[in-house]
């Protein structure tokens, strides 16, 4: 191929396959922020239905269109479940101690969370089932599969239990280096296979589901304090909480994409 021929145009056509790799990989996330935006745009004031309620029912509908599309497994679509009812489960107990709040009324909800929060934590499952098929990841240094499910544990529940007990996120972080610092994975863009360390694929994903985040509140998903009067950037805290929620997403991912190791 001519793209092959200088070093310049290679590195640009697999930087572009791999902007549309990952474009393709996060088509869940992708179209449930497009819907958040395009209703926060033109939903009409006397629709005969509330604007949640409608993403309600449009994120069963993508969830639908993926697996009947079979861009979704159906083992990966039970596994995108469970993050579904531990996403609703955090929503509720966050909303009820003011960590955040949804604004608009709908019916199609439980308590102060309408359910289509849920489909947002699926939607980050979705993206880490589909990247390691696309991608062809395989890790080196994985730590054994147990240490990560203890790790997961803790990072769940300090989630609660912060508001009551001290929050031990710090020591969490430093858990993570420990366990994960030595950990490579390799992936292909185009042809060629590349490495990247663990935590910096964590991080980066972390990095831009926090500038998702940005756009879901700017559409007024839902607002965080300080954001209702209106609309404020998410403070840089909530980075290290995605940082965190990367990694029980990665080892609930794990148990349909268990890490392979990449051959030597």
């Amino acid at each position: 191929m001519r793209a092959d021929r200088r070093r310049a145009t290679r590195f640009a056509f697999a930087f572009l396959m791999f902007g549309i790799k990952q474009a393709y990989a996060c088509l869940f996330g992708g179209a449930m922020l497009g819907l958040i935006l395009l209703t926060f745009l033109v939903w009409p004031e006397d629709a005969p239905v509330s604007r949640y309620d409608f993403l309600v029912v449009g994120a069963v509908l993508i969830q639908i269109g993926m697996l009947a599309l079979k861009l979704e497994s159906w083992a990966e679509a039970r596994v995108i479940l469970l993050f579904h009812i531990a996403g609703t489960i955090m929503e509720l107990f966050k909303t009820a101690h003011g960590s955040w709040l949804y604004p608009e009324d709908s019916v199609l909800r439980i308590g102060a969370v309408p359910l289509f929060s849920g489909f947002m934590y699926a939607a980050v499952g979705s993206y880490i089932a589909r990247v390691q098929r696309i991608f062809h990841i395989r890790v080196r240094g994985y730590p054994p599969v147990w240490t990560t499910w203890v790790l997961a544990g803790a990072i769940y529940v300090n989630f609660f239990a912060h508001h009551w007990l001290p929050d031990i996120r710090v020591a969490l972080f430093v858990a993570t280096a420990l366990l994960f610092g030595q950990g490579w994975f390799w992936f292909t863009a185009n042809r060629t296979r590349l490495r990247m360390p663990l935590l910096l694929g964590y991080f980066l994903v972390a990095l831009f589901i926090w500038f998702a985040e940005n756009l879901g509140t700017l559409g007024r998903a839902w607002v965080y304090p300080g954001q209702e009067a209106g609309w404020e950037m998410v403070s840089l805290a909530k980075l290290g909480s995605w940082f965190l929620l990367m990694i029980i997403s990665v080892v609930m991912v794990s148990l349909v994409h268990r890490p392979e190791e990449e051959p030597r």
